[in-house]
C-alpha cells in the first residue's frame, strides 16, 4: 500500500458531488496498458472521499446513487475511468523520466543502423529524440510511445527494428553457467553437442542485443565462447 505522502488523487464530479480516492501512481500505467490489476492493492486508503485532504466522506446515499454500489473496488474503477487524476509536478516528472527511459532502452536493444548492422548507442537515440522534440505520455501504452518515437527518429538517423541469428559455441563446462544468460536474450532455435563435448546452438534475438550477449558470454567463459552472426 502506497504512503499517503506519495499518493495521487483521482477525482470524479457527478450529481453535484465530488468523489475522490487516493492512489499509488504506478496503477495508472498498468491500467492504461490494459493490464488487469487489483485496484485495492493500489489504494492508499480503502475509502472514497468528498475531500480527501480533509478526510471528509460523501453521504452514503450519494455514493449509492452515483455508483450503484458501496464496493470500493468498483467505485475506484469508475472514478479512474470517468474522472481526472491529479499528480504533483515531481510525481509527473518521475513518471515521464521512467517512461522515456523505457522507450529509449527498448529501441536501443531492438533496433540497428541498417547501414552498419550495428545498434545505435543509447545516448545517440536519446539525443535524436530530444532533437525531434519527442514528448512521452506517462499513461499511453509503451508500444504506442515506441511507434511514435520511431516515426520521429527515421528522418534523423538510419534505424530499423531487426532480429539477428547467431551461432554460438561453448565448451561443455561453460554451458550450464551460460544457459540462463542466453535464454534471457533470445530464443535458442537449434542446439547440439559435438563429439568433443562442446555445445553449439543457433539463436534468434534482437539485433541490438548481440554485442551485449557476446560480451556477457565472453566474460563468463574467459574469452572462449564463439559468437558469430549468421
Amino acid at each position: 500500500m502506497v504512503d499517503l505522502n506519495d499518493a495521487i488523487i483521482a477525482r470524479l464530479e457527478s450529481h453535484g458531488e465530488t468523489f475522490e480516492i487516493l492512489l499509488d501512481p504506478a496503477v495508472m500505467n498498468f491500467l492504461k496498458q490494459g493490464k488487469k490489476v487489483n485496484i485495492i492493492d493500489f489504494l492508499a486508503v480503502e475509502d472514497v472521499f468528498k475531500n480527501s485532504s480533509k478526510g471528509i466522506r460523501p453521504a452514503e446515499e450519494k455514493i449509492k446513487e452515483v455508483f450503484g454500489t458501496s464496493d470500493i473496488s468498483e467505485i475506484a474503477k469508475r472514478i479512474i475511468e470517468k474522472g481526472e487524476v491529479q499528480m504533483t509536478a515531481e510525481q509527473r516528472k518521475e513518471m515521464l523520466e521512467a517512461k522515456r527511459h523505457q522507450v529509449v532502452s527498448y529501441i536501443a536493444a531492438n533496433a540497428i543502423n541498417p547501414q552498419t548492422k550495428l545498434p545505435h548507442p543509447y545516448v545517440r537515440i536519446e539525443l535524436a529524440l530530444e532533437e525531434a522534440k519527442f514528448h512521452v505520455d506517462p499513461f499511453r501504452p509503451l508500444e504506442k510511445e515506441i511507434d511514435e518515437a520511431m516515426k520521429l527518429l527515421r528522418p534523423l538517423i538510419p534505424i530499423r527494428f531487426e532480429k539477428s541469428k547467431v551461432a554460438i559455441k561453448l565448451k561443455g563446462d561453460d554451458y550450464g553457467r551460460c544457459f540462463d544468460e542466453m535464454v534471457h536474450y533470445g530464443i535458442i532455435e537449434r542446439e547440439e553437442w559435438t563429439a568433443d563435448g562442446s555445445w553449439i546452438g543457433l539463436m534468434e534475438l534482437p539485433a541490438g542485443l548481440v554485442p551485449e550477449l557476446t560480451e556477457k558470454l565472453k566474460n563468463k567463459t574467459k574469452g572462449t565462447a564463439s559468437v558469430k552472426m549468421i
